[in-house]
């Protein structure tokens, strides 16, 4: 299964030069763990919550560019859901940009992948008891 497929496209994004309180509120209003940055539509790092209890305290005045991640691990929409999960274990992340053209076009996360093993897991079950 391509990760296309399985991607939440158009994610919720933030600006290097906003404040962490901003990228929080995002964060809390879509009950998010990460948020990627993009400057003039470009990926330029991602913010996690961690990054944030980094700068407790001080979430007014620091802008995202001084917490945010800059080597960002991506995938492009024509990998597999299987390529996202070797990456995510690999570098212990629970979530992968979807970038083409160094444009983001979407974002995976633990939870899609463990939704599309779920999906799998039903659908050979069904195979099983029908076969």
């Amino acid at each position: 299964m391509q990760i296309v497929n399985l991607m939440t496209p158009d994610p919720k994004t933030i600006r290097s030069r906003d404040t962490l309180s901003k990228a929080k509120s995002i964060m809390e209003a879509g009950t998010f763990r990460r948020v990627p940055v993009v400057d003039d539509g470009r990926l330029v790092g991602i913010l996690t919550e961690r990054d944030l209890h980094k700068y407790s305290g001080f979430l007014e005045s620091t802008r995202v560019n001084a917490a945010m991640r800059t080597s960002v691990v991506t995938i492009t929409p024509y990998n597999t859901v299987e390529d996202a999960a070797r990456l995510m274990l690999k570098h212990k992340i629970g979530g992968l940009p979807i970038v083409l053209a160094d444009a983001l076009v979407g974002i995976v996360t633990t939870t899609d992948l463990l939704r599309a093993f779920l999906i799998v897991v039903a659908g050979t079950s069904e195979i099983m008891k029908n076969g």
